[in-house]
């Protein structure tokens, strides 16, 4: 095997795909709860991609693949990457039960019908759910994390999604879904790992408030859990779909939220160990979960040219 086709093929298994993408979440609401709009994710990924000392976060992970507001219409954020050529991670919303995949599969395969030559070259996996299992673990529901899905529906709505997409341009997208270690890993939700072609993985130290959780330890607790979930992933590609740190909000533990800690965390963790080797989407660049009022992890202050909440270039 030639060295260049070496290096391909090392990729191909370390991510799910032969680039290697770098982006961050994005919300189909505002922090207020107000609906984004097409003109709010155009901004956004504009910004994303322009990010003083950060250049090259061209990509998007959606939760879900509908407009807020509508019942099955496309999210407008799939318009705006188009035509900010960000490639796209889509979401479906699972934890709604069978008359929201519905809606999410008929958006989904509208964006297709609408613009098929962009989604085929802008579409690089597809998530069915997120931290879904997690939510509908004991665990969640003690910390009343809401509504989730088990693993018969989840492994359930990523064969219904498969089979939708037959005869599409997204015909042989990765299909796959984000959870977090415990959500992967508890009872026997480990089968979920036979229906996706990979592993999105959630993880935040900051949260480890049963661990030494400082941003000292921020690294180690980080590949800890992605170590215990490639331990499981029977080979299968493990793609960071959250992580990051909060700039401000409470003590957790350890865990101290303040823009010198999100930086260091943006060093040890996405500097050195993510971006460019392994399909990251970090949290966040703007806030957008209403329920987390009280803490911010966004990398970027909302208004337009209002600056960066913490230095974002890299180490040499």
């Amino acid at each position: 095997m030639h060295f260049s086709s070496f290096v391909a093929s090392a990729l191909a298994l370390a991510t799910g795909s032969l680039a290697i993408e770098k982006g961050f979440n994005y919300g189909a609401t505002n922090a207020d709860s107000s609906c984004r709009k097409y003109e709010d994710f155009h901004k956004m990924f504009t910004r994303s991609r322009n990010l003083v000392g950060a250049p090259g976060f061209t990509s998007a992970r959606l939760y879900t693949s509908i407009q807020c507001g509508s019942d099955n219409a496309p999210i407008e954020a799939i318009k705006a990457a188009l035509d900010t050529s960000t490639n796209l991670l889509l979401g479906l919303w699972a934890s709604a039960g069978q008359g929201m995949i519905d809606n999410e599969i008929i958006a989904i395969k509208q964006a297709a019908a609408n613009w098929p030559a962009n989604m085929k070259a802008r579409v690089i996996g597809i998530s069915v759910g997120s931290e879904d299992m997690y939510r509908a673990s004991a665990e969640g529901q003690v910390n009343g994390s809401g509504a989730g899905a088990t693993v018969k529906e989840i492994r359930k709505y990523i064969k219904q999604v498969r089979k939708a997409l037959k005869g599409t341009v997204l015909e042989g997208v990765p299909i796959g879904h984000v959870d977090t270690l415990t959500g992967w890993t508890v009872g026997n939700n480990k089968n979920a790992i036979k229906s996706a072609d990979f592993l999105g993985f959630n993880g935040f130290p900051y949260w480890e408030n049963t661990k030494p959780n400082g941003v000292s330890n921020g690294a180690s607790l980080f590949d800890a859990g992605v170590g215990a979930l490639e331990a499981v992933a029977n080979g299968k590609p493990v793609w960071v779909t959250e992580t990051g740190w909060p700039v401000s909000g409470p003590t957790n533990g350890e865990a101290v939220a303040s823009p010198q800690n999100a930086k260091t965390y943006w060093n040890d963790v996405g500097c050195n160990k993510l971006f460019g080797k392994r399909n990251t989407f970090w949290y966040t660049l703007y806030d957008a979960n209403a329920d987390q009022t009280s803490m911010s992890f966004a990398v970027v202050k909302p208004a337009d040219g209002a600056g960066q909440k913490f230095n974002l270039k890299c180490p040499a």
